[in-house]
């Protein structure tokens, strides 16, 4: 067993996405194949309504796997594939745009603030092309362990002390953990040699390997070193903060846009069925 440490620590950037929604993005296409299998990372948040109803309308994904988790606030997603539905507190969207998905999520406007996070994860050559499918998973679904100490853990990917999370069969094999540490408890778990594992600090101030004095406040992304062991503390506030890894593809990354592939002659191909009507393959 050995500890992993700190690689980097940053805080997610204000950017704009979709039809001028205002976020913030912990990674993205600046970072591609630095954090593999995950590609992108962007926390939306806001108690003002113009920073996020513009929405991001009708676009197309492929090669890629989406996952939309709603802390705060409703989202209205329609697909090409006929699902049409809200998402809201706690509720977890994973989609896998495969061959081609073409879809909306239309934020809704909230009296007090909205909060919601989206992870891109890669999908390996060998599956760029499978057929896609769309997951609603409601915060009911979602089940919530408790360890030592106070520290909880809400499981939407993985299996923790024996429990499973309802997102099942997902390629990249990833864990998926919302986790929250009272102040002056501690959390550690094992986590398989060799995949990558980061942390995102929702809030609250989180204290990393190597001592008290080295902590990681809110929107910050831990990136984590190889090892097996990831141990974590909470300064006096807590912190609640996502633990995610998954096993790395090591391959090559060709990315526009809301395409990812492995070569730029198949992203070229992509766009061009986009434009002529034939992305979709049914």
């Amino acid at each position: 067993m050995s500890e992993r440490t700190v690689q980097k620590t940053w805080k997610s950037k204000p950017t704009m996405e979709g039809a001028g929604v205002r976020l913030h993005r912990a990674f993205g296409n600046a970072e591609a194949g630095k954090i593999d299998p995950f590609l992108l990372l962007d926390d939306f948040y806001s108690d003002d309504p113009d920073d996020y109803m513009a929405g991001f309308p009708w676009h197309p994904h492929r090669g890629i796997e989406t996952v939309t988790y709603m802390l705060r606030g409703s989202v209205a997603h329609e697909d090409s594939l006929g699902n049409k539905g809200v998402i809201s507190d706690g509720d977890v969207q994973w989609m896998t745009a495969g061959s081609g998905i073409v879809h909306s999520e239309m934020p809704q406007r909230d009296p007090e603030y909205l909060r919601g996070l989206q992870l891109w994860v890669n999908l390996p050559s060998s599956r760029k092309m499978m057929p896609p499918r769309y997951r609603d998973i409601t915060s009911s679904m979602v089940p919530v362990v408790e360890q030592t100490g106070g520290v909880k853990l809400r499981v939407i990917c993985g299996e923790v002390d024996g429990v499973k999370g309802p997102a099942l069969d997902i390629v990249a094999s990833p864990e998926y953990l919302d986790i929250e540490i009272p102040a002056g408890s501690t959390f550690s778990r094992e986590t398989p040699a060799g995949h990558t594992v980061f942390a995102y600090v929702l809030e609250g101030m989180l204290e990393l390997p190597g001592g008290k004095d080295k902590t990681a406040g809110r929107v910050t992304l831990v990136l984590l070193g190889d090892g097996t062991l990831v141990r974590f503390g909470a300064a006096e506030e807590g912190a609640r903060f996502l633990l995610v890894s998954g096993k790395p593809l090591r391959e090559p990354i060709a990315w526009a846009g809301p395409i990812v592939m492995n070569t730029d002659e198949e992203l070229r191909i992509a766009f061009e069925e986009y434009r002529d009507g034939t992305f979709l393959k049914g």
